[in-house]
């Protein structure tokens, strides 16, 4: 037995030792369901366009189609093209038919002999190298009497006609730079000029 006089322990009542706070852990578990919310949904948001994909699928079974009528249609249109083509040939063809009549070609030729014979005039009075600006114009004119396109019926005589009076002209020309007698030079192209007045009926 024990000894009533011996001292009994006092006891007395001590705070508990506080529990460790559990703060973290239930953000840890917060935040990793946060996190799995967030692959699911973006698992579903990219699965869920590609439930959408077969539509553009049938869209492509007709592009096929639609690609061989536009093929078929530009062969029979590049055939008219060469249509148009031939039609321009005749129109091509229609001036050189046209034959001018003797009256018409006379009033084409009028004035330039008309000034042949006023311009071998003048170079008959001149002196010299003065005569010689009145011939080059006179050559000129004598070019283009050639180039117009005679009647059928004086085409032969107008060409023999233009190239003897450009002829008789050069060796005009040649007697004035040489300083020789020009007379008779003048007088064989007025004689040139007047045959091709006497063809048109001038």
């Amino acid at each position: 037995m024990t000894d009533p006089q011996e001292p009994q322990p006092e006891l007395r009542w001590a705070p508990l030792p506080p529990t460790p706070e559990r703060k973290g852990r239930v953000w840890l578990i917060v935040g990793l369901s946060v996190l799995a919310l967030a692959i699911i949904g973006a698992l579903l948001f990219f699965l869920l366009p590609r439930g959408d994909g077969p539509t553009p699928g049938p869209s492509a079974s007709p592009s096929p189609s639609s690609t061989p009528t536009p093929t078929e249609t530009p062969t029979p249109t590049a055939t008219p093209t060469a249509g148009p083509q031939p039609s321009q040939t005749p129109i091509v063809t229609q001036p050189p038919v046209v034959d001018p009549t003797v009256e018409a070609f006379r009033g084409q030729v009028s004035g330039p002999l008309a000034d042949a014979l006023r311009g071998l005039d003048i170079v008959a009075g001149a002196s010299g190298q003065d005569a010689l600006p009145v011939v080059d114009t006179l050559q000129e004119d004598a070019r283009r009497l050639s180039d117009l396109p005679a009647p059928s019926s004086i085409s032969d005589s107008w060409r023999d006609g233009t190239a003897s009076y450009t002829q008789r002209l050069s060796e005009l020309r040649t007697a004035i730079t040489d300083g020789g007698n020009t007379a008779g030079a003048v007088d064989a192209a007025r004689t040139a000029a007047q045959s091709l007045r006497s063809l048109v009926g001038l």
